[in-house]
């Protein structure tokens, strides 16, 4: 007998359900009034904050780059330009992976090594987001057109076009201007973090980097609108930049070109110096470089080429160049020896050929073998007898040369904006006990008084000596820029105090000499005054570069180039009424006579009557019979300026 059983019960089910479905019921209606609470919450309460940040999505902050101010020559050329390029930009916020973004654009078009080297040091640097960073500059036309071809696979990366610096007289200025290239973390930490937002250029020699802050000018503001691809929509709100200021020089380009072709090619400097302003007119250093190729950074090949070379092209020898002044400081060495009474007019040395201290068996040579007998001051200075100031170094001692030579702006920094400028060295007692650790000899003071020993100084000082002589004591301080956006600079306040001596006359007699040494049958620079309409006042100068033993005769053509005697000068004109003091080195030149001279001859002519063209046939006539003229420039690339002969500079895409 079987037993049916009812697995059904539909009372329970019904019930079971019913209890269930009031619970999801209830479970949908609490979370339901927990999600309108939370919606009320964000739109109602939130609301600001939220659309705050979504503005904040929706519109950046971007920094508007100020146009860097111009500079110019003293006729008004422009000797530095912005020029309009295209550049390829990243912004790191807004790409993927960025190996696979430099990747794919190193396949699409030319990057360096050093490019991507650059940019990603660049890009670690501090800056605002969204700021995109440089990767290259200079774009082709067919490098944008491939870049604009693929820019749906370039998130993050865009065509940017922006000014950059141009030197349109490349080398010829390069020394005096210096150059502008990118910032660097260690210099972002020194300036105004908000005026240098999103500026990638910054002055790092010369004329641009001591007047960064005026040429720079001051950052404006952008806020954009983007959209969800970061691209740029519509603009908002804007605070325009203020432009740097524009730099007017007192140097000519006219001047600077002539004295470089007059250089030509050799390794030295010229300084030439408006004596009754300071206005430095041309600062010449060879052989030199392109400063373009530093602003947007160049290359390993070519900066290594540039600093390995030999002749040091980067090297500024008028600012830094340090070299025994040689015979050039003997009128201010006479000076002091006259207002301290150590010599009279009457003076006379006998001169054999050497000199030699009392209990001294060593003979201090005069550069001319035989010696010239009887010698005064007077023929002391225009034939350059050493033995004579030899024997006025002995009787007037370090210490006073020492003082009336500093009062002459040796051994300091005197120039207002060259602060790369070095010093020099200017012995004294105390000088050579801290450095060396012994006491002053008197052979020292043999060799300080013809410029040789212990005494270095550069072409820059030299010439700012020489505006003291011309000015017959009365100081200025040599400077570069004469006025900034049009109003003159304030004159800076001397660097040095007028030298008073005790008798005025003393000045007259020394630049007669002087005038004798360029214009008299015996004096040491006569080739390079014949023929001039104007009086000259000038000094050769010798300094060695090698020892030469006792009882040897000095043979140039034994010697390496590099180990020869530097030529030097130093001379302003008209010699009675100065407008120009002129100081010029050649390195291994030989003698200041054949080397030196007949470049500041030049350039006295070029600022005086405006012969500005340098030939081959006017340089050969003011050397001396027998006299190798130099070689032609080697650095002549077609670069000229107006008034000299040739083409002018190539200035397209100027935009100020």
């Amino acid at each position: 007998m079987s037993t049916h059983s009812d697995f059904k019960d539909h009372r329970q089910e019904q019930e079971t359900f019913l209890v269930r479905a009031v619970l999801a019921i209830l479970v949908i209606m609490i979370l339901s009034c927990l999600l309108g609470a939370r919606y009320y919450y964000l739109q109602v309460n939130q609301h600001e904050v939220f659309d705050t940040l979504s503005d904040q999505n929706r519109m950046q902050l971007r920094s508007v780059v100020p146009t860097r101010g111009l500079i110019y020559d003293s006729q008004g050329l422009l000797l530095a330009d912005n020029q309009p390029t295209f550049s390829l930009r990243l912004t790191a916020e807004l790409l993927g992976d960025l190996d696979e973004t430099l990747a794919t654009l190193s396949s699409l078009i030319e990057i360096s090594e050093d490019d991507v080297a650059d940019f990603r040091q660049r890009i670690r640097q501090r800056r605002r987001p969204y700021e995109p960073v440089t990767l290259r500059s200079r774009l082709t036309e067919d490098e944008i057109a491939i870049l604009a071809v693929n820019r749906y696979r370039l998130k993050g990366v865009e065509v940017g076009a922006e000014l950059i610096r141009y030197y349109p007289y490349r080398h010829l200025f390069a020394h005096v201007l210096g150059y502008v290239g990118r910032i660097s973390e260690p210099e972002l930490q020194e300036v105004d973090a908000a005026n240098y937002s999103g500026t990638q250029y910054y002055g790092k020699l010369g004329i641009e980097k001591r007047y960064e802050d005026e040429l720079h000018g001051v950052t404006g503001h952008e806020t954009i609108e983007t959209n969800a691809r970061g691209r740029v929509l519509r603009q908002l709100a804007s605070t325009p930049p203020a432009p740097g200021k524009d730099l007017k020089l007192f140097l000519d380009a006219r001047l600077q070109k002539t004295a470089e072709d007059a250089l030509a090619g050799r390794r030295g400097a010229v300084v030439a110096i408006d004596n009754r302003t300071g206005g430095i007119l041309a600062l010449v250093s060879t052989p030199s470089f392109d400063p373009n190729l530093f602003v947007t950074g160049i290359d390993t090949a070519s900066y290594r080429a540039l600093n390995e070379s030999r002749s040091l092209p980067l090297f500024n020898r008028a600012y830094k160049g340090q070299y025994p002044p040689g015979s050039t400081i003997k009128p201010m060495v006479a000076l002091a020896a006259l207002d301290t009474d150590k010599i009279s007019l009457k003076t006379k040395v006998w001169d054999p050929g050497f000199y030699t201290l009392k209990n001294d068996k060593r003979q201090y040579r005069d550069w001319k073998r035989q010696g010239h007998g009887w010698v005064d001051l007077r023929v002391g200075i225009v034939e350059s007898c050493d033995v004579f100031f030899y024997d006025t170094g002995f009787k007037t001692g370090v210490d006073i040369m020492y003082e009336y030579l500093h009062q002459f702006g040796l051994g300091q920094r005197t120039t207002y904006d060259a602060p790369e400028a070095r010093k020099g060295n200017l012995p004294s007692r105390d000088w050579k006990r801290s450095a060396r650790g012994q006491s002053w000899f008197p052979g020292d003071s043999l060799n300080m008084s013809i410029g040789q020993g212990f005494m270095l100084m550069t072409p820059l000082q030299l010439a700012t000596a020489t505006a003291v002589l011309a000015n017959r004591g009365r100081w200025v301080t040599p400077r570069l820029v004469d006025t900034m956006n049009g109003e003159s600079m304030m004159v800076p306040e001397s660097a040095g105090n007028d030298i008073v001596l005790r008798e005025d006359w003393y000045w007259e007699y020394i630049i007669n000499a002087m005038e004798d040494v360029m214009h008299t049958r015996k004096g040491t620079a006569n080739r390079s005054g014949a023929g001039a309409d104007y009086k000259i006042a000038g000094k050769t100068g010798t300094a060695q570069v090698i020892g030469i033993k006792q009882g040897e005769k000095y043979d140039a053509s034994a010697i390496a180039e590099w180990h020869r005697d530097h030529g030097l000068f130093i001379g302003f004109a008209p010699a009675d009424d100065p407008t120009i003091a002129v100081a010029v080195i050649v390195e291994n030149g030989g003698g200041g006579s054949t080397a030196a001279a007949p470049v500041a001859r030049v350039v006295m002519d070029a600022h005086l009557k405006g012969e500005y063209e340098v030939t081959e046939e006017r340089i050969n006539w003011l050397l001396p019979d027998g006299v190798e003229p130099p070689p032609r420039p080697r650095q002549n690339d077609g670069i000229t300026v107006p008034g000299v002969a040739g083409t002018a500079p190539d200035t397209t895409g100027t935009v100020r």
